[in-house]
C-alpha cells in the first residue's frame, strides 16, 4: 500500500509527519479504497469508496443550505436503513449541474452496483448476492457549477473496487482521508474505543473541511464507522446530539456549503444488546465517545481553516437562553474585524464588544464581562481597571486564543470554535479554481 504524496503537497504548506496523526483501528465489516481519477490533472487521489459487504446501518445529516449537491436529494430518496456502499469524489461538487448532474448519479450508481455485484459473485463462488442501485449513497466536494466529470469517475470504478481492502492500519486511514481533501493542508482522522461488557467497541472517523465553514454542518464531509450494532434510528439521534456542539459549533468564514454531510455507519459486527434506547448504559457510554470523536474532528477542521494561524475559542456564558448564547458566540466568531485583529495579534477588544452588540441580543453593558485568555479586558461598562496591554499582547502571540464573554443574564452557555483571518485566506480563495 502506498500513500499518494500529492495529496499532501500544496503551495505554502508542509508535509505533515505520520506521527502527528492518531492511530485508527480497522472496523470489521468495512472495506475501503482510494485512487486517482485524475480529476485534478496532477495524479492525486480524488476518489474514495467505503463498502460493507454485509450491509451497514447508517444515519446522515446534511446541509441546511437551500441549494444542495445533486447527491443529497438522491441519497435522501433512498429510504434505506441499511446500505452497502458510499462513493466520494473531490474536485467537483456536482451542485448547480442540472440534468447532467442528476443523470451522472444514475450512471455511477448503475455501474458501481454492477461492478460490486460481480465482486460478490467471485468472492462467494457464484452466489446471486446483488448490490442494488439503492444500496449506494454518494458524497462530493469541490467547485460548484462545473460540469460533473462522470466519465472520468465511471472509467475508474473497476480499479476502485479492485483495490478495496478490509485491513486498515494508520497509514491506510490517512490515505483514505487524504483522498477527500480539497483545500485542506492535512487529512483529518480520529479514533475512540470503549469496552461494553467484554467487547471492544471501536469508532473511527475521517473528515475534510478547510474553507466555506459555518454552522449547520460547516462545509465539510465526515464519515464515522463503528462495529457496535446500533439501529439506524438510534444512530440518527446519537449523531444529531453529537453534532450540536461539534460540527455545528465551528466556523471559519461564516459561509455554509451546499455539500455538507456527516454520516455514521454501523457494521453490526459486535452485539451490545437488544431494543436499545438512549437510557441504556451501553448507549450512554457510546454517546460520550462519539461526541468526543466528533469534537476532535471538528476542531481539526478549524485548525486547518484556510490560511489559519490561530485556533480561537469563543465561550459565551450566563446567557438568558441557549439561542442567545449561540447568537452572541457566532456574531463574535464570524466577525472579520475580530478575526483579523487576532491574526495581527492586536488585543483590540473593542471589536469583541462590537461583535456582541451586533448579535441582535439585548445586552446589559454594566453586567457584561469580557476576558481574553485569563485577562479581564472589560467590565462594569468600561475597560477593566486591571487591564494590562503589554501582558495581553504577549498572550495574543499564542497559537490558541480564548475569548470569554460573561453576559450575567441567565444560566445558558455555548462554546464555538473558529480561527483567525490571514492574507493567505484571500490568496487561497482568489486562486481556488486554478
Amino acid at each position: 500500500m502506498t500513500i499518494n504524496i500529492k495529496n499532501f503537497l500544496k503551495d505554502k504548506t508542509k508535509l505533515s509527519k505520520m506521527g502527528e496523526f492518531q492511530s485508527l483501528k480497522q472496523i470489521d465489516g468495512l472495506e475501503m479504497s482510494a485512487i486517482s481519477a485524475d480529476l485534478y490533472g496532477d495524479g492525486r487521489d480524488d476518489l474514495a469508496l467505503f463498502y460493507f459487504s454485509k450491509g451497514a446501518n447508517y444515519a446522515t445529516l446534511t446541509t441546511s443550505n437551500s441549494i444542495t449537491s445533486e447527491f443529497i436529494p438522491w441519497n435522501n430518496n433512498s429510504h434505506k436503513k441499511i446500505i452497502k456502499g458510499l462513493l466520494v469524489n473531490t474536485k467537483n461538487a456536482n451542485t448547480f449541474t442540472g440534468k447532467q448532474g442528476k443523470e451522472s448519479i444514475d450512471t455511477l450508481a448503475k455501474n458501481l452496483s454492477r461492478i460490486l455485484t460481480l465482486k460478490e459473485s467471485k468472492n462467494r463462488k457464484g452466489t446471486n448476492e446483488t448490490v442494488k442501485v439503492k444500496d449506494l449513497i454518494f458524497a462530493s466536494t469541490g467547485v460548484i457549477g462545473e460540469e460533473y466529470p462522470v466519465e472520468k469517475i465511471k472509467n475508474n470504478l473497476s480499479e476502485l473496487v479492485e483495490k478495496l481492502r478490509s485491513e486498515h492500519n494508520k497509514m491506510y486511514w490517512i490515505k483514505i482521508a487524504s483522498a477527500i481533501m480539497t483545500t485542506d493542508t492535512k487529512p483529518k482522522v480520529a479514533y475512540e474505543e470503549i469496552i461494553i461488557g467484554d467487547e471492544l467497541i471501536k469508532i473511527s472517523g475521517v473528515a475534510k473541511g478547510s474553507g466555506m465553514i459555518a454552522p449547520n454542518l460547516a462545509t465539510m464531509l465526515s464519515f464515522i464507522f463503528t462495529n457496535a450494532d446500533i439501529n439506524s434510528n438510534l444512530l440518527k439521534t446519537l449523531l444529531k446530539r453529537s453534532v450540536a456542539n461539534s460540527f455545528n459549533a465551528i466556523t471559519v468564514d461564516s459561509d455554509q456549503s451546499t455539500n455538507d454531510m456527516v454520516s455514521i455507519f454501523s457494521t453490526r459486527t459486535i452485539k451490545i444488546g437488544q431494543n436499545l434506547s438512549l437510557n441504556d448504559d451501553a448507549i450512554q457510554k457510546f454517546e460520550i465517545a462519539l461526541k468526543k470523536l466528533c469534537l476532535n474532528l471538528a476542531k481539526q477542521v478549524v485548525i486547518d481553516g484556510e490560511g489559519a494561524k490561530k485556533f480561537v475559542t469563543v465561550n459565551v456564558m450566563n446567557a438568558k437562553s441557549l439561542s442567545s448564547a449561540k447568537n452572541v458566540a457566532f456574531s463574535v466568531a464570524n466577525s472579520p474585524l475580530v478575526k483579523t485583529a487576532i491574526a495581527g495579534e492586536d488585543p483590540n477588544w473593542g471589536r469583541i464588544v462590537m461583535g456582541i452588540g451586533k448579535s441582535g441580543e439585548i445586552i446589559d453593558q454594566k453586567k457584561l464581562k469580557i476576558k481574553i485568555g485569563n485577562f479581564v479586558v472589560a467590565e462594569n461598562g468600561k475597560i477593566s481597571e486591571s487591564y494590562d496591554e503589554k501582558k495581553l499582547k504577549e498572550y495574543m502571540e499564542w497559537d490558541s486564543v480564548e475569548i470569554e464573554i460573561n453576559l450575567k443574564l441567565g444560566n445558558d452557555a455555548f462554546k464555538c470554535y473558529t480561527c483567525d483571518f490571514t492574507h493567505d485566506y484571500i490568496d487561497i480563495n482568489a486562486d481556488y479554481r486554478n
